[in-house]
């Protein structure tokens, strides 16, 4: 049995702590919080049961829970430069016993788990079941449109690890990765603007309208786009290339969909 009660409970003791004041940990309180309501959201616009609803919900409280003790450890959301959030969090809930706390049936234990292991990857694994793989697609979902409203509307610094990278440039290979229809490879990313690149990429990665929809109808791609500008002109060319064929990407989908 899932107690939605129980497990935002849970979450609000857990993240007691840590600062509530540290610009990273604000950002990812209200991450989770807004990302578990999109769960919801999509499981309920593919007419899933009550049960999988409630579990949409369940893991996206859960998704991002090892992001607090990277932002402590490493002061950086980047899993290159410091840890595996998804990793560490599956580690803080099964192997440390914390799960417990937030569901008493262990029931739900392995598509929880899987759902958290393949959340930040770049594809999700195979051979999972057809209930692990739904879970596993729908928090992937809801995870990139809350990221979108936080790129477009949350503090530079605590994002990026910096505030203004306007001298910075998009490097070779992260372009030519932008032009084709993938997300970019995180190894290749040499620094802000190519991870900003890679943030509009995210849309390649949509399993489901629903998300998609949501971030094309509040113009989150036009208002991440104009919250940068570059000073090389050749930057500037490819950002705003890459603006362009994001945002014509996303009108197809949804047209054809």
């Amino acid at each position: 049995m899932i107690n939605l009660t129980q497990a935002r409970k849970a979450f609000k003791e857990y993240v007691k702590n840590y600062n509530p004041e540290d610009k990273q940990i604000k950002l990812k309180i209200s991450h989770i919080e807004r990302t578990a309501n999109i769960a919801r959201k999509i499981a309920e616009s593919l007419n899933l049961n009550k049960e999988d609803i409630e579990l949409a919900e369940l893991i996206g409280i859960l998704h991002d829970i090892g992001r607090f003790e990277q932002a402590r450890k490493y002061h950086t959301f980047n899993d290159r430069d410091s840890i595996n959030h998804g990793q560490l969090g599956v580690q803080i809930l099964f192997e440390q016993g914390k799960i417990r706390d937030f569901i008493e049936d262990n029931q739900y234990d392995t598509i929880i788990k899987k759902a958290i292991l393949n959340h930040n990857r770049g594809g999700i694994e195979e051979n999972l079941s057809e209930r692990e793989l739904l879970h596993a697609k729908l928090i992937k979902d809801a995870d990139k449109t809350d990221i979108f409203y936080i790129l477009t509307f949350d503090d530079i610094e605590a994002i990026y690890g910096k505030y203004d990278f306007s001298e910075d440039r998009i490097s070779d290979e992260i372009y030519r990765e932008s032009m084709e229809e993938k997300i970019i490879n995180y190894m290749n990313i040499t620094g802000p603007a190519d991870l900003l690149v890679a943030h509009f990429k995210f849309v390649y990665d949509y399993h489901f309208s629903y998300g998609l929809q949501y971030v094309y109808e509040n113009g989150y791609i036009d208002k991440l786009y104009n919250r940068f500008s570059f000073k090389d002109k050749e930057t500037s060319r490819r950002y705003e290339k890459v603006y362009q064929t994001t945002k014509e990407y996303v009108k197809t989908r949804l047209e054809n969909s």
